[in-house]
């Protein structure tokens, strides 16, 4: 398995940058998950790093070997990718181990290999005769992952495959999937715009923002740190608020709070997660709005009297106050200064 790496890489769709100078690393047997709202550029990345599409500018490496460059267009085929598409995109006409075996040389595919990574990707070898109708959408996108890793290919991409899936499936699914990749040390790239699947799944998370790379980071570095506003708020949910920090100490709206590592004094901006702010029945310091109720937490959207912003916090679901009341607010754990 290959590290992949890109430096500059541009792509523009006429004067629309849809990737625009991004540099990321993907190390050797990792998992870095693209993340970002649609037509950021995510899936144009993905498919420059197939071979589908060549950049404009910068360079393309698998380890040392530069595959897309100045004057360097290696085809698909032999990068040795292996590509999963949004629907898993089987073929209907042939049966389970047939599409497993699609990619492999014909002495292999009426090997132990399909039964191999039918074990890998957990369905049960009987399924092999199977047609793709006679899956589900997970047992199918399981499959695909299947079919691409059997050649044992350089890396694999990961276009958006869960993102048809309901919630519970799409869960279960990723789980699989991500264990089949770190069984076999496969490098992997998964273009995702779910924020939830991003952090749950990858070792790094990069951002991107209209063809912009705006900050790559493990899962945990990503959410305590945001590079700025827009990636606190888009990955997590996070109330941005002015603070006074003393001593080490942030006076915000919410109250006082220690700041997270060394901050000098003076005027900031402070990210605050939902799960940080606390709500206390009977006191006032904001009034419930909207109250969104998903069972073991509940989201809640406060308004701060007497004339603060709006912010969201994340409270367990029976604890809930109702729309209308007036509650007291306070801020728990650390904060972290947004950096200028």
């Amino acid at each position: 398995m290959s590290r992949v790496e890109l430096r500059g890489v541009t792509y523009a769709f006429g004067e629309l940058r849809a990737v625009d100078r991004v540099d990321l690393l993907v190390p050797q047997g990792s998992l870095t998950a693209v993340l970002g709202p649609s037509g950021c550029g995510k899936t144009t990345l993905l498919r420059l790093v197939a071979g589908f599409l060549s950049p404009q500018a910068g360079t393309i490496s698998f380890d040392d070997r530069v595959v897309a460059g100045p004057g360097t267009s290696t085809p698909p085929q032999q990068r040795r990718v292996g590509y999963v598409p949004q629907e898993g995109a089987l073929f209907p006409h042939l049966d389970v181990a047939a599409n497993i075996g699609f990619g492999l040389p014909k002495a292999q595919r009426g090997s132990d290999r399909v039964a191999e990574m039918l074990d890998l990707v957990e369905l049960p070898r009987s399924y092999a005769d199977r047609a793709p109708h006679e899956l589900s959408g997970g047992q199918q996108q399981r499959v695909a992952l299947a079919r691409a890793l059997a050649p044992a290919p350089t890396v694999v991409l990961l276009d958006e495959p869960f993102s048809s899936l309901d919630a519970s499936l799409r869960v279960s699914t990723g789980r699989a999937v991500t264990h089949a990749l770190r069984a076999t040390g496969t490098t992997a790239v998964l273009v995702t715009h779910d924020q939830d699947e991003a952090l749950s799944l990858a070792d790094q998370v990069a951002v991107m923002r209209r063809g912009l790379l705006v900050q790559a980071d493990r899962p945990r570095d990503l959410y305590r740190t945001p590079a700025d506003a827009e990636v606190a708020q888009f990955v997590g949910g996070a109330a941005i608020l002015h603070a006074t920090v003393k001593a080490g100490v942030a006076h915000c709206a919410l109250g006082d709070a220690p700041v997270h590592g060394t901050v000098a004094d003076g005027e900031v901006d402070v990210v605050i997660r939902p799960e940080q702010v606390t709500i206390t029945p009977g006191r006032t310091g904001a009034r419930v709005g909207d109250v969104s109720f998903y069972g073991h937490d509940a989201a809640v959207r406060l308004d701060l009297l007497p004339h603060g912003p709006s912010l969201v916090a994340r409270v367990p679901g029976l604890a809930a106050p109702e729309p209308g009341t007036e509650v007291g607010v306070g801020v728990a754990g650390s904060v972290f200064v947004l950096r200028a």
